[in-house]
């Protein structure tokens, strides 16, 4: 399923979003599946693992998503860990970490199974290289550019008069 979710982050990739993807299983067979869409709907919340979650309950019909897995390219922010909790996901699998949103122990451990409202199973790792690489390449194709318009528009007050 984590080749799924892969694929998703490729085409946020593609259509200039944050290249995460997400996908949720229910007896091995995918109800949902997401990539980020922030950019696209100018919204801070459309995170691959919300919509993804939205489109599950929906799916379900229920808001609880008790026995469902979540498999997301990226480990989970805080907004998205309280919606994974929220949701009684039984299990979370993500593959690379995030070192400065990271909600599953690289920033902050929202996912460590201390809370009462509800415990979740955590794996990570799976295809971890492929995705870092895929967030290594998007960001730096966006620094790229922007030094690129930063260097077009000096050029461009050097030469008014």
């Amino acid at each position: 399923m984590m080749k799924v979710a892969l694929e998703l982050a490729r085409e946020a990739y593609r259509l200039g979003e944050v290249p995460v993807g997400a996908v949720i299983t229910l007896d091995g067979q995918i109800i949902a599946k997401a990539h980020n869409e922030t950019e696209k709907l100018k919204d801070p919340t459309a995170h691959a693992e919300l919509l993804c979650i939205q489109r599950a309950a929906k799916e379900l019909g229920n808001w609880r998503l008790n026995g469902c897995i979540l498999y997301c390219t990226l480990e989970p922010c805080a907004m998205c860990a309280g919606a994974i909790l929220e949701s009684r996901l039984a299990k979370v699998i993500w593959a690379a970490p995030d070192l400065r949103c990271g909600a599953n122990g690289s920033w902050v451990n929202l996912l460590d199974g201390s809370f009462a409202i509800h415990q979740i199973e955590v794996e990570s790792g799976e295809f971890a290289r492929e995705s870092a690489q895929l967030m290594r390449e998007f960001f730096k194709e966006r620094r790229d550019a922007r030094r690129d318009d930063n260097a077009a528009r000096e050029k461009a007050a050097q030469t008014r008069p």
